[in-house]
């Protein structure tokens, strides 16, 4: 897998480098051309936190984490540790794209949680009422909501505002 590493406000030194490298060869194994697969690092500075974001974008999906913890290597190995779990708890999903780049995973070690069936449980029915993007951010805290769907009028769409990890607001729109 070819790394791209990169700091946002952080120098990336080589023993920071050569511990990613490291760590992040044990996923080679979950793919059959790892050497074709790019992984795109950063690291960067959240407070007080060090907070890694690793993505790893193939043909047909993309596997993507985040962690934050006070000590680098601790966030390496968190955003590791969890990028295994996505890639087990969805290997069914992934055996059915084996033939872009997933291998069948080999879990003969691994004590599997049981699968729950994903269902919707719960649905809700809102009135489409036109609204700008600051009336949106209201009603979202206004209900408590990490995220609030809406007619945009300022847009001339439906769109999705949603709270960022960092307390900010982000924006998808929907044409």
């Amino acid at each position: 897998m070819k790394l791209n590493i990169r700091g946002k406000n952080v120098e990336i030194t080589g023993a920071i480098k050569d511990y990613i490298e490291e760590k992040m060869a044990k996923l080679n194994r979950y793919f059959e051309n790892h050497e074709e697969l790019h992984a795109y690092i950063l690291i960067k500075i959240r407070s007080k936190e060090q907070v890694i974001e690793v993505t790893i974008p193939t043909d047909r999906f993309t596997l993507r984490a985040e962690e934050a913890h006070k000590d680098l290597y601790a966030s390496v190995d968190l955003v590791l540790d969890k990028l295994e779990r996505q890639i087990r708890k969805n290997k069914t999903r992934l055996n059915k794209y084996k033939h872009e780049n997933i291998i069948n995973l080999d879990f003969e070690h691994v004590i599997e949680p049981e699968e729950e069936d994903l269902k919707i449980e719960r649905r809700k029915t809102l009135e489409g009422k036109p609204m700008d993007e600051e009336e949106a951010i209201l009603q979202a805290e206004l209900l408590n909501h990490s995220f609030f769907v809406f007619k945009n009028i300022d847009e001339d769409c439906i769109s999705v505002l949603y709270r960022r990890k960092d307390g900010h607001y982000g924006l998808i729109n929907i044409k």
